[in-house]
């Protein structure tokens, strides 16, 4: 397996809760944030994608993740992505958010591309290229 690629997030008082802790759906957007600067590291261009004839969308087709603890404001978090199994037109990616050397939160990501009108739509030979060169 590939090592992860690594995106570090700090937390703001925006990503808390009430409590002074991370709000779950905060996590979410980390996921996010370190999935995309993943993938342009990887060499995805997504507004070329966009641009491309026909016009494609990375859309989020499965998300599962589970929580092992919490983070707080000012923590510094990297975000761990790696590439799973891929298929055709499914690609998927397994994360994790770590404060130091604690998982606070693993997840597998299901992402599959759509065209303009939200159909799937297979990828083109150079994004199967640049997934079965980070897998």
């Amino acid at each position: 397996m590939p090592a992860p690629h690594t995106h570090e997030i700090r937390v703001y008082f925006e990503d808390t809760d009430f409590t002074g802790r991370v709000y779950h759906g905060a996590f979410v957007h980390f996921l996010e944030r370190g999935r995309t600067e993943f993938l342009r590291a990887a060499g995805v261009d997504h507004q070329r994608l966009a641009r491309g004839t026909p016009s494609l969308f990375f859309t989020l087709r499965r998300l599962d993740m589970s929580f092992s603890g919490p983070a707080f404001i000012d923590d510094l978090l990297a975000v761990h992505s790696t590439p799973g199994d891929s298929g055709r037109a499914l690609f998927r990616i397994e994360q994790s958010i770590v404060r130091n050397s604690t998982v606070l939160v693993r997840a597998t990501v299901e992402l599959c591309l759509i065209d303009e009108s939200g159909r799937p739509a297979r990828p083109p030979a150079e994004l199967v290229s640049v997934f079965a060169n980070i897998a």
